[in-house]
């Protein structure tokens, strides 16, 4: 039987999120003049919260300020890997990348599975020793020019687990044949954790610490 173990990204192996750091990150390292639209970002979050903006049209919003429309992935690159060594520096949890090598060792192939960009997310996932990374895909075009346009859905709720069987699939994988180990902090991955056979909400908001109680799932608190 294939072992996997699949980690949720953002505040389950880093301690806070990522995707809005990532984007400021790239403001100040290509383009502190975007600073000038700031005012503007009230306006996504104003219309998420009133459901007229989906979350994959939030993020893509967000995107389009602070990264720009167009950027070139090539001159992206050196920056992006400057990110992640900051995430693993002073944004990880100790006890998370501790859980991996176990994991690792007990022969489990490692997957990470997040809403966060896959632009960034690989970078992170290499230093972490993850096989497979199963995230939020961005259009990039002929030119190498990364647009605001995400590719299918947002990796998040049901749309994650969706993504998650489609790696199955691509992998020639039958669930049956499968033992699958969940790790999220989130109650928006509970699709995922129903899915699993083990698990594990790890530092887990109160949503899902209740969740996780009454389904029975582990418990563990990484800080």
């Amino acid at each position: 039987m294939t072992k996997l173990a699949i980690y949720d990204m953002d505040r389950t192996i880093t301690v806070r999120g990522t995707y809005t750091p990532f984007l400021f990150h790239m403001v100040f390292a290509r383009a502190p003049w975007r600073l000038v639209f700031l005012p503007l970002l009230p306006f996504g979050f104003i219309g998420y919260g009133l459901k007229l903006v989906s979350r994959k049209g939030l993020k893509t919003y967000n995107q389009r300020l602070l990264l720009g429309s167009k950027p070139n992935v090539a001159k992206l690159e050196p920056h992006i890997e400057r990110y992640a060594d900051k995430v693993m520096r002073a944004n990880s949890y100790a006890k998370a990348i501790a859980q991996l090598e176990a994991d690792r060792a007990e022969g489990r192939k490692l997957v990470l599975a997040t809403a966060s960009y896959e632009l960034y997310v690989n970078a992170i996932a290499k230093r972490l020793g993850i096989d497979d990374v199963i995230a939020t895909r961005l259009k990039i075009d002929e030119r190498g020019q990364v647009l605001p346009e995400i590719i299918g859905e947002n990796c998040y709720d049901e749309a994650k687990l969706d993504r998650i069987k489609s790696f199955l699939d691509e992998q020639g994988l039958a669930r049956e044949s499968v033992h699958i180990r969940a790790y999220s902090d989130h109650v928006s991955d509970a699709p995922m954790l129903d899915f699993a056979d083990e698990a594990i909400a790890t530092t887990p908001t109160p949503k899902l610490r209740a969740l996780a109680k009454r389904r029975g799932w582990k418990i563990i608190d990484w800080d």
